[in-house]
Protein backbone atom coordinates (compact mmCIF):
# COMPACT_ATOMS: atom_id res chain seq x y z
CA UNK A 1 0.00 0.00 0.00
CA UNK A 2 0.90 3.50 -0.60
CA UNK A 3 0.42 6.19 2.05
CA UNK A 4 -0.20 9.61 1.03
CA UNK A 5 -0.76 12.20 4.25
CA UNK A 6 -1.19 15.77 4.70
CA UNK A 7 -1.29 16.59 8.06
CA UNK A 8 -3.46 20.32 8.72
CA UNK A 9 -0.63 21.83 9.23
CA UNK A 10 0.76 21.32 5.89
CA UNK A 11 -2.30 22.07 4.66
CA UNK A 12 -2.69 25.49 5.94
CA UNK A 13 1.31 26.29 4.80
CA UNK A 14 -0.05 25.08 1.13
CA UNK A 15 -2.92 27.76 1.71
CA UNK A 16 -0.51 30.74 2.73
CA UNK A 17 0.76 31.22 -0.97
CA UNK A 18 1.62 34.48 -2.34
CA UNK A 19 -1.21 36.65 -3.30
CA UNK A 20 -1.70 39.46 -5.88
CA UNK A 21 -2.48 42.84 -5.25
CA UNK A 22 -0.86 46.12 -3.85
CA UNK A 23 1.57 44.52 -0.87
CA UNK A 24 0.35 41.39 -1.09
CA UNK A 25 1.22 40.17 1.56
CA UNK A 26 4.08 41.89 2.88
CA UNK A 27 2.08 43.71 4.56
CA UNK A 28 -0.90 42.61 8.05
CA UNK A 29 -4.13 41.30 6.91
CA UNK A 30 -6.92 43.25 7.63
CA UNK A 31 -10.31 41.43 8.49
CA UNK A 32 -13.90 42.71 7.82
CA UNK A 33 -15.26 44.88 4.95
CA UNK A 34 -17.25 44.09 2.10
CA UNK A 35 -15.90 42.35 -1.43
CA UNK A 36 -17.40 43.44 -4.21
CA UNK A 37 -16.69 40.64 -6.95
CA UNK A 38 -17.69 40.72 -10.62
CA UNK A 39 -18.97 37.57 -12.59
CA UNK A 40 -18.84 38.96 -16.22
CA UNK A 41 -19.63 35.61 -18.05
CA UNK A 42 -23.79 36.74 -18.78
CA UNK A 43 -26.69 38.68 -17.36
CA UNK A 44 -28.09 35.96 -14.60
CA UNK A 45 -27.37 32.77 -12.86
CA UNK A 46 -29.11 30.18 -14.22
CA UNK A 47 -28.91 27.88 -10.95
CA UNK A 48 -27.43 27.72 -7.38
CA UNK A 49 -27.16 23.94 -7.75
CA UNK A 50 -23.66 24.26 -9.52
CA UNK A 51 -23.82 20.29 -10.13
CA UNK A 52 -27.04 21.18 -12.12
CA UNK A 53 -25.18 23.89 -14.52
CA UNK A 54 -21.90 24.07 -16.57
CA UNK A 55 -22.15 28.06 -16.45
CA UNK A 56 -18.98 29.73 -15.28
CA UNK A 57 -21.16 31.92 -13.92
CA UNK A 58 -22.69 29.78 -11.68
CA UNK A 59 -19.33 27.99 -10.47
CA UNK A 60 -17.87 31.74 -9.78
CA UNK A 61 -21.01 32.05 -7.24
CA UNK A 62 -20.46 28.15 -6.37
CA UNK A 63 -16.72 28.63 -5.47
CA UNK A 64 -18.14 30.71 -2.40
CA UNK A 65 -20.48 28.00 -1.00
CA UNK A 66 -19.04 25.14 -1.56
CA UNK A 67 -16.01 22.76 -1.46
CA UNK A 68 -14.52 19.30 -2.97
CA UNK A 69 -12.42 16.42 -1.81
CA UNK A 70 -9.61 18.16 -3.74
CA UNK A 71 -8.52 21.61 -4.32
CA UNK A 72 -6.50 23.17 -7.31
CA UNK A 73 -3.54 24.95 -6.70
CA UNK A 74 -2.82 27.54 -9.27
CA UNK A 75 1.16 27.79 -8.18
CA UNK A 76 1.67 24.39 -8.10
CA UNK A 77 -0.72 23.51 -11.28
CA UNK A 78 -1.67 20.45 -9.16
CA UNK A 79 -4.72 19.02 -7.15
CA UNK A 80 -4.02 18.70 -3.47
CA UNK A 81 -6.06 17.76 -0.86
CA UNK A 82 -8.68 19.73 0.53
CA UNK A 83 -11.39 17.50 2.45
CA UNK A 84 -9.23 15.15 3.51
CA UNK A 85 -5.99 14.49 5.53
CA UNK A 86 -4.68 11.18 4.60
CA UNK A 87 -5.23 9.59 1.56
CA UNK A 88 -4.39 5.39 1.38
CA UNK A 89 -3.49 4.14 -2.74
CA UNK A 90 -3.74 0.43 -3.14
CA UNK A 91 -1.08 -1.47 -4.86
CA UNK A 92 -2.83 -1.39 -8.31
CA UNK A 93 -3.34 2.14 -8.08
CA UNK A 94 -6.96 1.96 -8.33
CA UNK A 95 -8.84 2.45 -5.18
CA UNK A 96 -7.96 5.42 -3.00
CA UNK A 97 -8.84 5.59 0.90
CA UNK A 98 -9.40 8.94 2.33
CA UNK A 99 -9.61 10.00 5.83
CA UNK A 100 -12.14 13.07 6.17
CA UNK A 101 -11.17 15.85 8.30
CA UNK A 102 -13.35 16.55 11.24
CA UNK A 103 -13.39 20.09 11.46
CA UNK A 104 -15.48 20.06 8.31
CA UNK A 105 -19.00 21.49 9.25
CA UNK A 106 -22.03 22.46 6.71
CA UNK A 107 -23.90 25.88 7.11
CA UNK A 108 -26.30 24.40 8.87
CA UNK A 109 -23.69 22.59 11.65
CA UNK A 110 -23.84 19.27 9.91
CA UNK A 111 -20.35 17.80 10.41
CA UNK A 112 -18.99 16.21 7.79
CA UNK A 113 -18.91 12.54 7.30
CA UNK A 114 -18.26 9.95 4.72
CA UNK A 115 -22.40 9.31 4.42
CA UNK A 116 -22.08 12.99 2.38
CA UNK A 117 -19.13 12.29 -0.04
CA UNK A 118 -21.48 8.87 -1.38
CA UNK A 119 -24.64 10.90 -1.49
CA UNK A 120 -23.30 13.56 -3.59
CA UNK A 121 -22.06 11.45 -5.66
CA UNK A 122 -24.08 9.07 -6.54
CA UNK A 123 -26.88 12.08 -6.72
CA UNK A 124 -24.40 13.30 -9.51
CA UNK A 125 -24.13 10.07 -11.27
CA UNK A 126 -28.52 9.47 -11.40
CA UNK A 127 -29.09 9.84 -14.87
CA UNK A 128 -32.41 11.17 -13.78
CA UNK A 129 -30.68 14.38 -12.61
CA UNK A 130 -28.86 14.81 -16.26
CA UNK A 131 -26.23 16.85 -14.63
CA UNK A 132 -23.42 17.73 -16.87
CA UNK A 133 -21.16 17.03 -13.80
CA UNK A 134 -21.43 13.43 -14.08
CA UNK A 135 -18.11 13.28 -16.56
CA UNK A 136 -16.17 13.61 -13.67
CA UNK A 137 -17.18 11.23 -12.10
CA UNK A 138 -17.28 8.31 -14.84
CA UNK A 139 -13.79 6.80 -13.96
CA UNK A 140 -15.60 6.32 -10.34
CA UNK A 141 -16.30 2.38 -10.62
CA UNK A 142 -19.80 1.34 -11.06
CA UNK A 143 -20.64 4.47 -13.01
CA UNK A 144 -21.60 3.15 -16.03
CA UNK A 145 -24.03 0.81 -14.38
CA UNK A 146 -25.94 3.55 -12.62
CA UNK A 147 -25.59 5.78 -15.79
CA UNK A 148 -27.45 2.73 -17.69
CA UNK A 149 -30.27 1.95 -14.77
CA UNK A 150 -28.52 -1.19 -14.07
CA UNK A 151 -27.91 0.36 -10.07
CA UNK A 152 -28.73 3.64 -8.12
CA UNK A 153 -25.33 3.70 -6.60
CA UNK A 154 -21.38 3.68 -7.35
CA UNK A 155 -20.43 0.43 -6.72
CA UNK A 156 -16.79 1.91 -6.21
CA UNK A 157 -17.81 3.94 -3.19
CA UNK A 158 -17.52 2.11 -0.01
CA UNK A 159 -18.19 3.67 3.60
CA UNK A 160 -15.22 2.26 5.99
CA UNK A 161 -16.38 4.28 8.66
CA UNK A 162 -18.03 7.79 9.52
CA UNK A 163 -14.83 9.69 8.79
CA UNK A 164 -13.31 7.22 5.80
CA UNK A 165 -14.30 6.78 2.41
CA UNK A 166 -13.05 4.10 -0.22
CA UNK A 167 -13.29 4.74 -3.82
CA UNK A 168 -12.54 2.53 -6.17
CA UNK A 169 -11.43 3.70 -10.10
CA UNK A 170 -11.07 2.12 -13.26
CA UNK A 171 -8.07 3.35 -14.38
CA UNK A 172 -5.08 4.67 -12.85
CA UNK A 173 -4.82 8.50 -13.50
CA UNK A 174 -5.05 10.71 -10.91
CA UNK A 175 -8.55 11.12 -9.80
CA UNK A 176 -7.70 15.02 -8.09
CA UNK A 177 -7.73 16.37 -10.84
CA UNK A 178 -11.46 15.15 -11.95
CA UNK A 179 -12.43 15.47 -7.75
CA UNK A 180 -11.26 19.10 -7.47
CA UNK A 181 -13.61 20.41 -10.00
CA UNK A 182 -16.15 22.71 -8.48
CA UNK A 183 -18.83 21.06 -10.07
CA UNK A 184 -18.80 18.35 -8.01
CA UNK A 185 -18.78 19.53 -4.66
CA UNK A 186 -19.75 17.39 -1.22
CA UNK A 187 -23.37 18.61 -0.19
CA UNK A 188 -24.96 17.89 3.22
CA UNK A 189 -26.76 14.79 2.73
CA UNK A 190 -29.60 16.17 5.32
CA UNK A 191 -31.03 18.74 2.56
CA UNK A 192 -33.39 18.66 0.04
CA UNK A 193 -31.92 18.38 -3.46
CA UNK A 194 -33.99 20.90 -4.65
CA UNK A 195 -33.46 23.45 -1.95
CA UNK A 196 -29.37 24.16 -3.50
CA UNK A 197 -31.16 25.60 -6.40
CA UNK A 198 -32.74 28.39 -4.58
CA UNK A 199 -31.10 28.23 -0.89
CA UNK A 200 -27.43 26.47 -0.99
CA UNK A 201 -26.12 24.82 1.80
CA UNK A 202 -22.35 23.94 1.54
CA UNK A 203 -19.17 23.65 3.59
CA UNK A 204 -17.58 26.69 1.69
CA UNK A 205 -16.09 30.04 3.73
CA UNK A 206 -19.01 32.13 2.94
CA UNK A 207 -23.06 31.52 3.54
CA UNK A 208 -26.06 32.17 1.46
CA UNK A 209 -27.76 35.64 2.27
CA UNK A 210 -29.91 36.48 -1.05
CA UNK A 211 -30.32 36.09 -5.08
CA UNK A 212 -31.01 38.78 -6.63
CA UNK A 213 -31.74 38.22 -10.32
CA UNK A 214 -29.84 39.86 -12.73
CA UNK A 215 -27.92 42.10 -10.37
CA UNK A 216 -26.08 40.23 -7.30
CA UNK A 217 -25.72 37.50 -4.94
CA UNK A 218 -24.64 38.03 -1.48
CA UNK A 219 -23.02 36.08 0.82
CA UNK A 220 -22.03 36.07 4.82
CA UNK A 221 -18.56 35.07 6.35
CA UNK A 222 -19.10 31.51 7.90
CA UNK A 223 -17.90 31.60 11.21
CA UNK A 224 -17.36 27.90 11.31
CA UNK A 225 -14.88 27.76 8.01
CA UNK A 226 -12.45 24.94 8.89
CA UNK A 227 -9.01 25.30 9.02
CA UNK A 228 -8.72 27.12 12.05
CA UNK A 229 -6.88 30.08 10.84
CA UNK A 230 -9.15 33.07 10.51
CA UNK A 231 -10.52 32.70 7.23
CA UNK A 232 -12.38 34.37 5.31
CA UNK A 233 -11.28 37.44 5.78
CA UNK A 234 -13.89 39.42 4.39
CA UNK A 235 -17.53 39.96 6.56
CA UNK A 236 -19.31 40.44 3.25
CA UNK A 237 -19.09 39.08 -0.44
CA UNK A 238 -21.39 40.26 -3.42
CA UNK A 239 -20.94 38.80 -6.59
CA UNK A 240 -21.63 41.73 -9.11
CA UNK A 241 -23.75 39.87 -12.09
CA UNK A 242 -22.46 41.98 -14.71
CA UNK A 243 -22.70 40.44 -18.60
CA UNK A 244 -21.68 43.90 -20.05
CA UNK A 245 -17.66 44.93 -20.39
CA UNK A 246 -19.22 48.73 -20.32
CA UNK A 247 -21.77 48.40 -17.11
CA UNK A 248 -18.27 46.93 -15.66
CA UNK A 249 -16.03 49.41 -16.54
CA UNK A 250 -18.21 52.26 -15.43
CA UNK A 251 -18.79 50.53 -12.15
CA UNK A 252 -14.93 49.97 -11.92
CA UNK A 253 -13.79 53.25 -12.61
CA UNK A 254 -16.46 54.65 -10.04
CA UNK A 255 -15.04 52.30 -7.46
CA UNK A 256 -18.34 50.54 -7.16
CA UNK A 257 -16.80 47.08 -7.81
CA UNK A 258 -13.53 45.83 -6.47
CA UNK A 259 -12.36 43.37 -8.66
CA UNK A 260 -13.06 43.14 -12.86
CA UNK A 261 -12.52 40.72 -15.67
CA UNK A 262 -11.65 42.89 -18.49
CA UNK A 263 -12.45 42.28 -21.97
CA UNK A 264 -10.29 42.85 -24.87
CA UNK A 265 -10.88 46.87 -25.28
CA UNK A 266 -11.18 47.13 -21.88
CA UNK A 267 -7.33 45.39 -21.87
CA UNK A 268 -6.26 47.77 -24.13
CA UNK A 269 -7.34 50.67 -22.34
CA UNK A 270 -6.54 49.81 -18.70
CA UNK A 271 -3.01 48.57 -19.46
CA UNK A 272 -2.41 52.35 -21.37
CA UNK A 273 -3.77 53.93 -18.69
CA UNK A 274 -0.56 54.92 -15.94
CA UNK A 275 -2.96 53.90 -13.06
CA UNK A 276 -5.22 51.57 -13.94
CA UNK A 277 -1.75 49.27 -15.27
CA UNK A 278 -0.60 48.77 -11.97
CA UNK A 279 -3.82 47.03 -10.99
CA UNK A 280 -4.11 44.40 -13.76
CA UNK A 281 -3.10 40.39 -13.23
CA UNK A 282 -2.82 38.67 -16.63
CA UNK A 283 -2.44 34.70 -16.90
CA UNK A 284 -2.64 32.63 -19.82
CA UNK A 285 -5.76 30.65 -19.39
CA UNK A 286 -6.36 26.85 -20.16
CA UNK A 287 -9.11 27.64 -22.40
CA UNK A 288 -9.50 27.12 -26.27
CA UNK A 289 -12.01 29.71 -28.40
CA UNK A 290 -13.84 27.59 -31.12
CA UNK A 291 -16.50 26.95 -33.74
CA UNK A 292 -17.79 24.01 -33.02
CA UNK A 293 -19.79 21.89 -35.34
CA UNK A 294 -21.83 18.65 -35.07
CA UNK A 295 -20.03 16.42 -36.77
CA UNK A 296 -22.90 13.95 -37.75
CA UNK A 297 -25.24 16.62 -39.45
CA UNK A 298 -24.58 16.86 -43.38
CA UNK A 299 -22.17 18.65 -44.75
CA UNK A 300 -20.35 18.83 -41.67
CA UNK A 301 -19.75 14.82 -41.07
CA UNK A 302 -16.62 15.56 -43.80
CA UNK A 303 -13.96 16.25 -42.29
CA UNK A 304 -13.01 18.28 -45.50
CA UNK A 305 -15.61 20.25 -44.66
CA UNK A 306 -14.69 21.38 -41.14
CA UNK A 307 -11.08 21.74 -42.73
CA UNK A 308 -12.52 23.95 -45.03
CA UNK A 309 -13.77 26.27 -42.29
CA UNK A 310 -10.80 26.40 -40.48
CA UNK A 311 -8.77 26.94 -43.95
CA UNK A 312 -11.07 30.34 -44.68
CA UNK A 313 -10.53 32.48 -42.10
CA UNK A 314 -7.45 34.62 -40.80
CA UNK A 315 -7.58 34.37 -37.08
CA UNK A 316 -4.42 35.84 -37.03
CA UNK A 317 -5.89 39.12 -38.05
CA UNK A 318 -9.00 38.77 -35.50
CA UNK A 319 -6.69 38.15 -33.02
CA UNK A 320 -4.72 41.47 -34.00
CA UNK A 321 -7.79 43.65 -34.65
CA UNK A 322 -10.97 42.53 -32.76
CA UNK A 323 -9.51 40.90 -29.89
CA UNK A 324 -6.78 43.45 -29.06
CA UNK A 325 -3.93 40.51 -28.64
CA UNK A 326 -5.84 39.50 -25.51
CA UNK A 327 -5.21 35.79 -26.92
CA UNK A 328 -2.68 33.76 -28.19
CA UNK A 329 -3.99 32.10 -31.81
CA UNK A 330 -4.77 28.16 -31.64
CA UNK A 331 -2.78 25.73 -33.15
CA UNK A 332 -4.96 23.10 -31.86
CA UNK A 333 -6.92 22.13 -29.13
CA UNK A 334 -4.37 21.98 -26.73
CA UNK A 335 -2.66 24.73 -25.26
CA UNK A 336 0.99 26.03 -25.28
CA UNK A 337 0.33 25.64 -21.47
CA UNK A 338 -0.66 22.24 -21.41
CA UNK A 339 1.61 19.11 -21.06
CA UNK A 340 -0.04 17.48 -24.05
CA UNK A 341 0.94 20.70 -26.18
CA UNK A 342 3.03 19.50 -29.46
CA UNK A 343 5.41 22.44 -30.16
CA UNK A 344 5.28 20.95 -33.39
CA UNK A 345 2.26 21.42 -34.02
CA UNK A 346 1.22 24.14 -37.17
CA UNK A 347 -2.22 25.73 -37.41
CA UNK A 348 -4.28 25.79 -40.39
CA UNK A 349 -2.97 28.72 -42.53
CA UNK A 350 -5.58 31.44 -44.00
CA UNK A 351 -6.00 29.91 -47.77
CA UNK A 352 -9.42 30.52 -49.00
CA UNK A 353 -8.63 28.63 -52.18
CA UNK A 354 -7.39 25.65 -50.49
CA UNK A 355 -11.09 25.69 -48.45
CA UNK A 356 -12.90 26.24 -51.85
CA UNK A 357 -10.83 23.31 -53.23
CA UNK A 358 -12.00 21.16 -50.28
CA UNK A 359 -15.34 22.31 -50.46
CA UNK A 360 -15.64 20.88 -54.34
CA UNK A 361 -14.00 17.88 -53.72
CA UNK A 362 -16.35 17.17 -51.03
CA UNK A 363 -18.96 18.12 -52.93
CA UNK A 364 -19.99 21.05 -52.25
CA UNK A 365 -18.42 23.34 -54.93
CA UNK A 366 -21.39 25.92 -54.60
CA UNK A 367 -20.52 26.85 -51.35
CA UNK A 368 -22.35 25.72 -47.85
CA UNK A 369 -24.34 27.54 -45.45
CA UNK A 370 -22.16 27.71 -41.59
CA UNK A 371 -25.37 29.13 -39.22
CA UNK A 372 -23.61 29.66 -35.64
CA UNK A 373 -25.14 29.74 -31.89
CA UNK A 374 -23.67 32.17 -30.14
CA UNK A 375 -23.76 34.73 -26.63
CA UNK A 376 -22.93 38.34 -26.64
CA UNK A 377 -19.13 37.71 -25.78
CA UNK A 378 -16.97 40.00 -27.40
CA UNK A 379 -13.89 37.49 -27.45
CA UNK A 380 -16.04 34.47 -28.51
CA UNK A 381 -19.34 35.54 -29.00
CA UNK A 382 -21.79 36.86 -31.91
CA UNK A 383 -19.14 39.58 -32.54
CA UNK A 384 -16.34 37.23 -33.84
CA UNK A 385 -18.84 35.67 -35.79
CA UNK A 386 -20.29 38.76 -37.33
CA UNK A 387 -16.15 39.45 -38.47
CA UNK A 388 -15.69 36.05 -39.93
CA UNK A 389 -18.68 36.11 -42.25
CA UNK A 390 -17.04 38.27 -45.18
CA UNK A 391 -13.70 36.28 -44.51
CA UNK A 392 -15.83 32.87 -45.00
CA UNK A 393 -17.86 33.95 -47.89
CA UNK A 394 -14.22 34.49 -49.89
CA UNK A 395 -14.53 30.45 -49.70
CA UNK A 396 -18.38 29.93 -50.89
CA UNK A 397 -19.36 29.59 -47.15
CA UNK A 398 -22.03 31.28 -46.34
CA UNK A 399 -21.97 31.54 -42.63
CA UNK A 400 -24.56 33.15 -39.98
CA UNK A 401 -25.16 34.22 -36.93
CA UNK A 402 -28.04 33.66 -34.50
CA UNK A 403 -27.66 35.70 -31.17
CA UNK A 404 -28.78 33.90 -28.07
CA UNK A 405 -28.58 34.28 -24.43
CA UNK A 406 -25.55 32.06 -22.39
CA UNK A 407 -27.66 30.18 -20.58
CA UNK A 408 -29.72 29.13 -23.58
CA UNK A 409 -26.23 28.86 -25.25
CA UNK A 410 -25.35 26.00 -22.90
CA UNK A 411 -28.39 24.07 -22.85
CA UNK A 412 -28.45 23.91 -26.98
CA UNK A 413 -24.91 22.92 -26.97
CA UNK A 414 -25.36 19.93 -24.27
CA UNK A 415 -28.77 19.05 -26.32
CA UNK A 416 -27.49 18.75 -29.61
CA UNK A 417 -29.56 21.71 -30.72
CA UNK A 418 -27.32 23.31 -33.05
CA UNK A 419 -25.41 22.62 -36.53
CA UNK A 420 -22.46 24.99 -35.37
CA UNK A 421 -21.71 26.97 -31.46
CA UNK A 422 -18.82 29.03 -30.87
CA UNK A 423 -17.68 28.90 -27.14
CA UNK A 424 -14.77 29.00 -24.73
CA UNK A 425 -13.78 25.49 -24.08
CA UNK A 426 -11.46 24.28 -21.01
CA UNK A 427 -8.21 23.17 -22.04
CA UNK A 428 -6.89 21.64 -19.34
CA UNK A 429 -5.66 21.55 -16.47
CA UNK A 430 -5.32 17.85 -16.81
CA UNK A 431 -4.95 16.81 -20.61
CA UNK A 432 -6.16 12.97 -19.93
CA UNK A 433 -9.67 14.95 -18.33
CA UNK A 434 -9.84 16.91 -22.03
CA UNK A 435 -9.13 14.06 -24.19
CA UNK A 436 -12.27 11.91 -22.80
CA UNK A 437 -14.17 15.02 -24.48
CA UNK A 438 -13.20 13.37 -27.96
CA UNK A 439 -14.30 9.89 -26.77
CA UNK A 440 -16.54 8.57 -28.60
CA UNK A 441 -18.48 6.95 -25.24
CA UNK A 442 -18.33 10.23 -23.76
CA UNK A 443 -22.32 11.57 -24.18
CA UNK A 444 -22.96 15.00 -26.03
CA UNK A 445 -24.54 15.76 -22.27
CA UNK A 446 -21.22 15.54 -20.29
CA UNK A 447 -18.09 17.16 -23.41
CA UNK A 448 -18.48 15.48 -26.10
CA UNK A 449 -20.16 18.30 -27.99
CA UNK A 450 -19.67 17.27 -31.48
CA UNK A 451 -20.36 14.14 -31.17
CA UNK A 452 -16.90 13.19 -32.59
CA UNK A 453 -15.81 9.36 -33.01
CA UNK A 454 -12.41 8.47 -34.05
CA UNK A 455 -10.67 4.63 -33.31
CA UNK A 456 -7.31 5.71 -33.32
CA UNK A 457 -8.47 8.79 -30.68
CA UNK A 458 -10.53 6.19 -28.60
CA UNK A 459 -7.27 3.70 -28.45
CA UNK A 460 -5.06 6.29 -27.38
CA UNK A 461 -7.34 7.78 -24.70
CA UNK A 462 -7.78 4.28 -22.88
CA UNK A 463 -3.78 3.47 -23.59
CA UNK A 464 -3.69 6.82 -21.74
CA UNK A 465 -6.06 6.08 -18.53
CA UNK A 466 -3.79 2.95 -18.13
CA UNK A 467 -0.28 4.87 -18.30
CA UNK A 468 0.97 5.22 -14.98
CA UNK A 469 3.97 6.90 -16.49
CA UNK A 470 3.21 10.87 -16.64
CA UNK A 471 5.81 11.27 -19.61
CA UNK A 472 4.49 8.39 -21.35
CA UNK A 473 0.82 9.52 -21.27
CA UNK A 474 1.10 13.12 -22.45
CA UNK A 475 2.75 11.67 -25.21
CA UNK A 476 -0.37 9.67 -25.98
CA UNK A 477 -2.91 12.56 -25.57
CA UNK A 478 -0.02 14.34 -27.70
CA UNK A 479 -0.60 11.77 -30.52
CA UNK A 480 -4.53 11.55 -30.29
CA UNK A 481 -4.19 15.69 -30.10
CA UNK A 482 -2.95 15.88 -33.33
CA UNK A 483 -5.40 13.30 -34.80
CA UNK A 484 -8.05 15.38 -33.68
CA UNK A 485 -6.77 18.74 -35.10
CA UNK A 486 -6.32 16.90 -38.60
CA UNK A 487 -9.91 15.70 -38.02
CA UNK A 488 -11.00 19.46 -37.09
CA UNK A 489 -13.91 18.85 -35.87
CA UNK A 490 -13.46 22.41 -34.33
CA UNK A 491 -12.26 25.61 -36.03
CA UNK A 492 -9.81 26.26 -33.66
CA UNK A 493 -9.34 30.24 -32.79
CA UNK A 494 -7.05 30.89 -30.06
CA UNK A 495 -6.49 30.36 -26.66
CA UNK A 496 -7.31 32.93 -23.68
CA UNK A 497 -4.92 35.55 -22.21
CA UNK A 498 -7.14 36.32 -18.83
CA UNK A 499 -7.04 39.83 -16.92
CA UNK A 500 -8.24 40.97 -14.16
CA UNK A 501 -8.62 44.24 -12.90
CA UNK A 502 -8.42 45.41 -9.26
CA UNK A 503 -8.37 47.85 -7.21
CA UNK A 504 -5.62 49.28 -5.28
CA UNK A 505 -6.72 48.20 -1.40
CA UNK A 506 -7.67 44.68 -2.71
CA UNK A 507 -5.12 41.77 -1.78
CA UNK A 508 -4.35 38.16 -1.94
CA UNK A 509 -6.02 37.53 -5.71
CA UNK A 510 -4.14 34.42 -7.28
CA UNK A 511 -3.78 34.14 -11.14
CA UNK A 512 -5.48 30.76 -11.69
CA UNK A 513 -4.85 29.65 -15.45
CA UNK A 514 -7.93 27.23 -14.76
CA UNK A 515 -10.13 30.29 -14.91
CA UNK A 516 -8.81 33.62 -13.58
CA UNK A 517 -12.82 34.73 -12.45
CA UNK A 518 -12.19 31.90 -9.51
CA UNK A 519 -10.91 33.27 -6.92
CA UNK A 520 -10.54 31.56 -3.32
CA UNK A 521 -12.49 34.47 -1.73
CA UNK A 522 -11.73 33.43 1.44
CA UNK A 523 -7.91 34.28 1.24
CA UNK A 524 -8.81 37.94 -0.69
CA UNK A 525 -8.87 41.01 2.15
CA UNK A 526 -10.07 44.64 2.14
CA UNK A 527 -7.07 47.46 3.41
CA UNK A 528 -8.75 50.53 5.25
CA UNK A 529 -7.99 52.93 1.95
CA UNK A 530 -11.20 51.40 0.17
CA UNK A 531 -14.37 52.97 0.14
CA UNK A 532 -16.49 53.73 3.03
CA UNK A 533 -18.81 51.13 2.28
CA UNK A 534 -16.58 48.70 1.92
CA UNK A 535 -14.16 49.06 4.51
CA UNK A 536 -14.07 47.21 7.81
CA UNK A 537 -16.15 48.70 10.80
Amino acid sequence: MTIRTRTLAALLLAGTALGVGTGAWAQDVQKGGTLNFTAPYGSSVGTLDITASAEVQTEIVAHALHRNLYKWNPESGKPEPDLFIEETVSDDGLTHTYKLRTDAVFHNGKALTADDVLYSYNRIADPKAASPSAEFLSRIAGFDEVQAGKATEMSGLKKVDDNTVAITFVATADPGYDLMQNYVPIYPSDVPAEQQATKPVGLGPFTFVENVPGSRVSFARFDKFYGGDGKPYVDKLNIMIMGEAAARDVAFRNKEIDVSVLGSQQYQDYRDDPDLSKGLLEVAELFTRVIGFDTTKPPFDDKRVRQAVNYGIDKDLIIDKLVKGKAFPAVGFFPTTSPAFDPNAKGYPYDPEKAKALLAEAGHADGIDLPVIANSNESWGSPIVEAIIPMLAKSNIRASVEPVENAVLEDRITGGDFTAFIWSLASGPNPLNILRCFYSKTTQTACNYPKFSNAEVDKLYEDAQNERDETKRNDLIRQAGNIIQEEAPFWFFNYNKAVMAYQPWVHGLRGNPQELAIQDYENIWIDDTAPADRKAK
